[in-house]
């Protein structure tokens, strides 16, 4: 399984960002910074932003740090970390090949680490999910943060239906019609509905060692920020 979203992400690089910020009108750029913001509430020198895809995350964060932070990108994706250093702040940030399950990092190196909109693809099963988290957890040193942004499942059933019709209707098609990858978009459009609960993810996020975890729902609850301290 591992393999093969691997393979599939290799397939949408050049495209991955216009797709995102079609099918979300635009909100998922606002979304993440929002969540960049959250996360860097509190400083420190050492930062990173895992299952960084084509680096997004990392742009953010480096353009919010003080002078002497350091910002790694971390994604198991080759072709991804390609695209991400094709940006104007890759100087800037340190890019890193690595599965999420293995972080070549000793135990307590990081003060914070993000990831946006990559949770629902470590997500295997519940087991695999919280041992990846765990593996975040180990990286943080003592009262770090962790942030993720993520899609969730809105409280009202009226949104949650509307929201799961958009899903099936229009990420499937328009993620293939620009992409022209099928499979990439069929993985990524049947994740979201099968996502967890924003109150589901606080304990899977405590069941990783965490506390005083907290969450922030945007847009009628299709997404949600949650934030973490070790």
């Amino acid at each position: 399984m591992k393999e093969g979203i691997r393979k599939i992400f290799s397939e949408v690089p050049e495209t991955y960002e216009l797709v995102n910020h079609i099918l979300t009108f635009g909100m998922d750029i606002l979304w993440r910074k929002k969540a960049a913001q959250i996360a860097v509430e509190g400083n420190g020198s050492m930062w990173m932003d895992v299952c960084s895809g084509t680096g997004e995350m990392a742009v953010y964060l480096k353009r919010l740090a003080p002078k002497e932070t350091k910002v790694y990108a971390c994604d198991f994706s080759f072709p991804m970390i390609q695209k991400a250093m094709q940006k104007k702040e890759a100087s800037e940030i340190t890019f890193i090949v690595s599965d999420i399950n293995t972080l070549p990092f000793p135990d307590n190196t990081f003060d914070l680490v993000t990831i946006s909109f990559a949770v629902r693809n470590i997500n295997l099963d519940r087991e695999r999910f919280v041992q990846a988290l765990k593996e975040i957890n180990r990286v943080l040193k003592p009262g770090g943060r962790f942030v993720a942004v993520e899609t969730s499942q809105p409280k009202s059933e009226i949104i949650k239906k509307i929201f799961h019709t958009y899903i099936r209707l229009a990420v499937k098609p328009i993620g293939q019609l620009i992409s022209g990858s099928k499979s990439a978009y069929t993985y990524l459009s049947s994740t979201i509905p099968r996502f967890y609960t924003a109150e589901e993810f606080i304990e899977i996020i405590k069941q990783a060692g965490f506390k005083e975890v907290v969450f922030r729902r945007l847009f009628f609850g299709v997404t949600a920020i949650h934030k973490a301290i070790k």
